[in-house]
């Protein structure tokens, strides 16, 4: 999706591509993402092969933190030969100083930063920046905050993504899914929650989780096949920041086989959208809406997803301007999108 956008982009110069299926090996680019013309440049599973060609960064779309030592394998090569990454896999080190990060995951990164002296930033497919960027943001124009929340509020039927043995939708209720457990859920998706804490300047005493299901009465048909009825169709979390005893900082994500799923649960002014509530003084409500008006059919989800891709690479410039070592959203500058308007 995002190599589709580098076409004609004054900013960027695409110069290598890096794949794991031996099927995509030496294709076009252009071919595999479906374009009409090609782009002259091929892809490999040759990792020092594009260290070879020496780029500012490497824009890393890899798995999620379920295969970290493979990430931190790819990773730490390029840091090591003095490579930039923007990441958005392995969204726990969207904040490295998170209690719950392996030692045995930030020691690597960390030691190739040094030797490389080249920096690593991740942001989050949760995706990061609706979940920090956003509320952090916001709380910058209030001079007290009781609580910010951060909600994903999404319809999954055209999502293709894994779900069934994370979250149990389209599972039966009495499955307990890998993110039930609250270890998990917080090491998965709540990084930013001490994030925000930090850059409020308060220690949390504790962080919590709640987990609820819906199960759906009717089969729902879904882009992965169909739900049965009497399974589970919808799942509400919340990942929370308690300070003197009371939730100051909040994630909740609503995803839902149809909009008509779990109707008692919290839904956005429109369909498909990540919101910001803000109860302090003043409080603030903020949606967004990621959408295509270009008349390609695309849905809500696939404009999500090249939002977040996008966010790891209009940080390129900025990551290459920052000194070696972590890189989070509290190190960046204001990332404009410089050459998006053309």
């Amino acid at each position: 999706m995002v190599i589709a956008e580098l076409v004609g982009h004054p900013e960027f110069e695409l110069v290598g591509v890096g794949v794991h299926d031996p099927g995509k090996r030496g294709r076009d680019v252009g071919d595999i993402c479906g374009l009409d013309t090609p782009l002259g440049v091929s892809a490999t599973d040759d990792v020092d092969a594009l260290i070879a060609l020496r780029p500012d960064a490497l824009v890393h779309y890899g798995p999620t933190a379920a295969r970290a030592e493979d990430n931190i394998r790819l990773l730490t090569q390029f840091l090591r030969a003095g490579i930039d990454v923007c990441s958005t896999a392995m969204t726990p080190l969207v904040w490295p100083a998170m209690k719950l990060n392996p030692p045995s995951w930030l020691r690597p990164i960390e030691e190739a930063c040094v030797a490389g002296a080249a920096s690593c930033f991740t942001t989050g497919i949760d995706p990061g920046f609706a979940n920090d960027l956003f509320p952090m943001t916001l709380m910058g124009l209030c001079s007290k905050v009781r609580l910010v929340r951060a909600s994903e509020l999404l319809d999954y039927t055209n999502y293709e993504g894994d779900y069934e043995f994370e979250m149990g939708i389209g599972r039966e209720p009495e499955f307990r899914p890998l993110l039930e457990n609250p270890d998990i859920l917080t090491l998965a998706w709540g990084a930013t929650v001490p994030m925000i804490a930090h850059a409020a300047g308060i220690e949390l005493d504790e962080i919590t989780t709640t987990w609820d299901k819906w199960v759906t009465p009717t089969e729902r048909a879904s882009a992965k096949g169909i739900i049965p009825a009497g399974h589970v169709a919808a799942v509400r979390f919340t990942i929370n920041g308690v300070y003197q005893g009371h939730t100051r900082i909040q994630l909740e994500h609503v995803n839902r086989i149809g909009r008509d799923a779990a109707p008692d649960w919290p839904a956005g002014s429109a369909d498909d959208v990540y919101r910001v509530d803000i109860e302090g003084t003043p409080s603030i409500s903020q949606e967004t809406a990621f959408r295509f008006t270009d008349g390609s059919g695309r849905d809500a989800a696939a404009a999500g997803c090249l939002a977040t891709g996008l966010r790891a690479l209009n940080a390129v410039a900025a990551v290459n301007d920052l000194p070696a070592g972590w890189v989070t959203p509290l190190d960046l500058p204001l990332i404009p999108g410089r050459g998006t308007i053309r």
